[in-house]
């Protein structure tokens, strides 16, 4: 129930932003933006998972009015339940992804991206990442925009798949 709640607000959240938009956030140059992740856990990755925060880096090159290639590279970490004892699940991650952003409109846009997740714990080891998603940037300035996007975002590995819905509040410069 609260997913259909939060996907429903999202929606809601990209149509207003929609129409109260008064300036084109699609991009004419090269752009980097900064931003706050948070991953929510799904599945059973949500079996010992509660939530994951992090930071990324965004870099945004135009290649026609509404498509950008992209890269991102960032850092979450994974806090949890307790596994064995008063043990409790934390891991860390570095994401490095490439893909591309398509403006469906002037402000709202879909991305899809693919990458690698490398975790900071030995022996650990790569996962294949894959991600589709939704935002909007909202123009604040002449340069600058605030980025909010959602994504389902999974981890692919030999031992299973670790998935969780991705947020992101970001501003590109």
């Amino acid at each position: 129930m609260k997913k259909i709640f939060f996907l429903i607000l999202t929606a809601g959240f990209f149509q207003l932003v929609d129409v109260k938009a008064q300036s084109s956030a699609q991009i004419a140059e090269p752009r980097l933006g900064i931003g706050f992740d948070v991953g929510l856990p799904m599945g059973d990755f949500g079996d010992f998972a509660n939530y994951g925060t992090g930071g990324s880096l965004l870099y945004q090159h135009p290649v026609s009015k509404s498509l950008n290639i992209t890269g991102n590279v960032g850092y979450i970490r994974f806090n949890g339940k307790e596994t064995i004892g008063t043990l409790k699940y934390r891991q860390s991650f570095i994401p490095i992804k490439v893909g591309a952003r398509y403006f469906i409109t002037e402000n709202i846009y879909g991305t899809a991206e693919v990458g690698s997740s490398i975790a900071t714990a030995n022996g650990s080891g790569v996962s294949f990442i894959y991600t589709p998603g939704l935002g909007v940037e909202i123009p604040v300035s002449r340069t600058g925009s605030l980025d909010i996007g959602a994504r389902y975002e999974g981890w692919t590995k030999n031992t299973g798949t670790l998935s969780f819905i991705g947020l992101r509040a970001g501003y590109n410069f």
